[in-house]
């Protein structure tokens, strides 16, 4: 960071991301790296001065790259994470320490980055190439945060696919393929192999190849094996052989698992996070921490539980409020949202459950409407804030009226309404008024989730904080 003149021109946060949100968006998917391995050079190649844990996957990259981080910061290694999307603020996707940029910090990557971009985009139009794009942008701001620090190891979530996802100019000591799945469709390819070839590209040969539990493994993991072998990955550890969680129950706020990894085994683990699927993303991130961090033999189990015990990640089964209780996913494909509602039934008694649910047009809303019907006593259908992408409210409640039928089905425009609506349907039906077994779940893309966050957010009361005499009652006590 450029600490004597942090932020020199005063530019604001909006001000920047409203520069950089001007570029071709992250799902504007361009199948080569050539501008990120030109950028990478011109920087002096910043990628290359830490280890790095890259990863991929269909679902699950978010959670299990936060538990990786934690597992490597709580080892007192210096850390960053870079992930995406955001929920909230631009700011979360890149983190140092476990601390996400301030914004003058975010303001002052860019200023350092911005005249080789400028640069760079001027070459590319002279062939007739595009200029960089949002993701590769902020993929070039963080690498160049993480190399400033310095930290030592970076622990990467990959945009999209991987072969040619901006990110893949690293070279991960550990590259972690969690569930491959159909997403993306119109950049990845029409079948799950051609998608696995996609995801498969982040194996290098210094790589130790980590997988994830597949559903559809007949498919996918004759290709994954293939690639390391043809790479010469260090290893492959493969969930259900080479590692396994052993065992997994419900405890408050998440769950207590026992991981079986390459290294060794870790009984009664804490995992901060719900659902089966998290227990196999913290094997993942368990195994990946194996590789990075420089311990001989298995981890301290201390340290272990302390570091997976501690992580939450926000827009995931995210509980923001109780009484009632309000849910808030951002799970979006058909496997993220199986997942939600396994979670949702092993973790929670609920007698009622309403749905608020938003989705972006390119999903397949059908299919994800189709998984939560059963556990939905009623759906409220809405718009989040990204109207580029967004379904409309119309459009969606169309296709939910043929999943629950017009009975189940309400239509509110605004989320703020949608959410309202939702809890006064579920505070009708609470005889008890302590909202026990009455629930609202927010669901359907990463948007709806920030968006979802944003509203909740319970704030301070400027007034209340106030001198007595200055409030704006005027009244004195």
């Amino acid at each position: 960071m450029s600490f004597e003149h942090p932020n020199r021109e005063g530019k604001t946060l909006d001000e920047v991301y409203r520069t950089i949100m001007g570029r071709a968006p992250e799902h504007d998917f361009d199948p080569k790296i050539d501008r990120m391995a030109t950028i990478m050079d011109m920087l002096g190649n910043p990628q290359q001065s830490f280890r790095v844990v890259h990863i991929t996957g269909t679902n699950g990259k978010g959670s299990t790259a936060r538990m990786v981080e934690s597992l490597c910061r709580h080892y007192g290694l210096r850390t960053g994470l870079y992930t995406s999307p955001h929920v909230e603020k631009v700011t979360e996707r890149i983190r140092i320490d476990g601390q996400q940029l301030s914004d003058d910090e975010f303001v002052d990557i860019w200023d350092q980055v911005k005249d080789f971009i400028d640069l760079l985009d001027a070459k590319s139009a002279e062939v007739g190439d595009p200029k960089m794009s949002f993701f590769e942008v902020l993929t070039t701001m963080a690498f160049w945060a993480f190399a400033d620090a310095p930290v030592d190891v970076a622990v990467v979530e990959v945009g999209m696919g991987g072969l040619w996802d901006a990110t893949n100019v690293l070279d991960g000591d550990a590259a972690i393929i969690g569930p491959v799945d159909m997403d993306h469709m119109q950049w990845l390819g029409d079948t799950v192999e051609q998608i696995a070839e996609q995801k498969a590209g982040i194996i290098k040969s210094n790589s130790t190849v980590i997988v994830g539990p597949q559903p559809q493994a007949e498919a996918v993991m004759p290709i994954i094996e293939k690639t390391a072998h043809d790479r010469h990955a260090q290893g492959l550890v493969r969930d259900g052989k080479e590692m396994e969680v052993v065992s997994r129950m419900p405890a408050v706020g998440g769950q207590l698992v026992t991981l079986r990894t390459p290294n060794g085994l870790y009984e009664d683990v804490p995992v901060s996070m719900f659902g089966e699927h998290q227990a196999h993303n913290a094997l993942s991130a368990l195994a990946a921490a194996e590789v990075v961090v420089p311990v001989n033999g298995p981890l301290d189990g201390g340290v272990v539980a302390e570091s997976l015990g501690s992580v939450k990640v926000p827009g995931r089964i995210e509980v923001v409020r109780t009484s009632p209780t309000i849910i808030v996913d951002g799970g979006h494909n058909l496997n993220a949202v199986t997942a939600l509602r396994d979670a949702i039934e092993e973790n929670f008694d609920f007698q009622q459950l309403v749905g608020v649910v938003s989705m972006m047009a390119d999903k397949d809303v059908e299919d994800v409407l189709g998984v939560l019907e059963p556990m939905l006593d009623t759906i409220v259908v809405t718009e989040n804030s990204w109207k580029g992408r967004v379904m409309s409210a119309e459009d969606l409640e169309k296709v939910a009226v043929d999943v629950f039928g017009p009975d189940r089905v309400i239509r509110k425009d605004f989320l703020p309404d949608a959410i309202q609506t939702a809890v006064d349907l579920v505070d009708s039906a609470d005889e008890t008024g302590v909202g026990y077994g009455h629930g609202v779940l927010v669901c359907g893309s990463f948007v709806t989730a920030g968006d979802a966050r944003h509203l909740l957010k319970e704030r301070p009361n400027e007034d209340l904080a106030k001198p007595k005499s200055e409030r704006a009652d005027g009244e004195r006590e």
